[in-house]
């Protein structure tokens, strides 16, 4: 093959994926305006000075850049990058890496954003940022993966490290491929730095309980809810959408943690490029799914034929006759078109993913009177036990995995009670109230810095 005719069948895929892209960016709800809006709200109930507003409406820094990568075939193909650092008036910023093909840059600056909030929530001292990759992971071969990594670290080392910006796993990367890009800023620095970044392998640099650690913050905050609300878990339900790292261990900690059941989850399907709940009229077994589930999330549908599930179509797990609904995969998934299908028996929702729920949606369930815990409340556990990672890299001594998860259990209940004394005191809604405890420990920050 000529070098002409590589560049042509390089710019054909390029110019196919970036027309993907674009109709998926117009399909979708514009994360960063849903959370500008989010802000707006509450800005306007705190009387927030304009010029601080403006200050918080928008990242501080974005960094746009291109990852040329050369392929298990010989040719290069060239990635979409981004890292963006909202805030970092409390402490460095804090935010993971996604590798997904409908990246957008509005979708990591509202997740960049939520991070702010969700280290000020959770009362640590650490900012928020965001990072992305437009690419399918499951597309590349192992070695391709590797090289990506390393070339996102070649583009962003200069501006991330221990004390200005430290990036973890998200959707679509591992612990795996954060100890390929450790390795690669270590390298590139000149020493072995673990606090670059966290969500590492256990055994290189990485922290036990990191695992677990989100969808276990999810349920924790459930049981401190349960407790105010006065609702006896062990008599609930819930049903999940998505069976990703975070769902799998929320609907473990729900059945094992709270003693109730799960009776729904839903799943991506990467050979039917389709959306299923899968269910059980008795409650699913979160650790059979686990079995039968590939890496990204996809479960063998036909194993869970034969063991009694039913495959039900996307949206079923909103409907399901349950106590409790876990979104649990990406952002806008409970929106003004989905959100009549919620049974009148949901009493609370537990927001598992980031952006879940629209502003639409919002207001519809506040006038149904169901109990919000909101997101970067609710999954703050991933944040929380990635800031213990990084305090056990800088201590280099690292804790057991009891430790990590009874530390995580008294941040998260700590942060739970400060957002519901919040809620009860000001008579607003759980994520007015969560905005206002991270937004006020955000502004004194920048008072004491001197930056307003």
């Amino acid at each position: 093959m000529t070098v002409n005719s590589s560049l042509r069948i390089n710019l054909e895929l390029s110019c196919r994926f970036l027309f993907e892209e674009k109709k998926e960016m117009n399909a979708t709800t514009n994360a960063f305006q849903m959370a500008q809006q989010q802000f707006d709200q509450v800005a306007n109930q705190l009387n927030l000075d304009q010029q601080v507003r403006e200050y918080l409406r928008w990242p501080l820094r974005e960094f746009h850049f291109r990852i040329p990568v050369r392929m298990d075939n010989g040719l290069i193909r060239v990635f979409n990058g981004f890292r963006v650092q909202h805030n970092d008036a409390i402490g460095p910023c804090k935010g993971g890496i996604r590798f997904h093909p409908s990246e957008t840059i509005d979708t990591v600056r509202a997740l960049a954003t939520w991070m702010t909030w969700k280290c000020a929530v959770a009362n640590i001292p650490l900012g928020g940022g965001k990072g992305g990759v437009i690419v399918d992971p499951a597309t590349l071969t192992n070695s391709e993966k590797e090289r990506l990594c390393r070339g996102y670290i070649q583009q962003v080392w200069r501006n991330i490290g221990p004390r200005q910006d430290v990036p973890a796993p998200d959707v679509g990367t591992t612990p795996q491929m954060m100890g390929w890009m450790m390795d690669e800023y270590s390298k590139l620095a000149g020493e072995y730095t673990p606090g670059v970044i966290t969500g590492k392998p256990v055994g290189g640099g990485g922290s036990l309980g990191r695992t677990e650690a989100t969808g276990y913050g999810v349920i924790y905050n459930l049981r401190e809810a349960m407790q105010r609300l006065k609702i006896d878990p062990a008599k609930c339900s819930a049903s999940i959408q998505g069976f990703g790292n975070v769902a799998q261990y929320a609907a473990i900690g729900f059945i094992e943690l709270l003693k109730g059941k799960v009776m729904a989850v839903s799943y991506w399907d990467r050979d039917d490029r389709a959306s299923y709940t899968v269910s059980h009229p008795k409650g699913i077994d979160p650790h059979f799914l686990k079995s039968i589930t590939d890496q990204y999330g996809s479960i063998d549908k036909e194993k869970a034929k034969a063991q009694g599930y039913q495959i039900e179509d996307a949206n079923a797990w909103l409907s399901k006759d349950v106590d409790v609904l876990i979104p649990a995969a990406l952002e806008g998934q409970i929106n003004a078109e989905t959100v009549d299908l919620i049974s009148s028996k949901v009493r609370i929702i537990a927001e598992g993913a980031n952006g879940p729920t629209t502003l639409e949606a919002d207001e519809q369930l506040k006038k149904r009177g169901v109990f919000m815990i909101p997101d970067f409340l609710c999954n703050a556990g991933g944040v929380t036990v990635s800031y213990f990672e990084s305090v056990q890299n800088d201590m280099n001594y690292y804790w057991t995995n009891r430790e990590v998860l009874e530390r995580l259990d008294d941040k998260i209940t700590t942060a739970f009670h400060s957002v519901y004394e919040m809620y009860e005191k000001e008579k607003v809604y759980m994520r007015d109230a969560a905005y206002m405890v991270a937004i006020n420990r955000v502004v004194k920050a920048m008072q004491l810095r001197g930056w307003i």
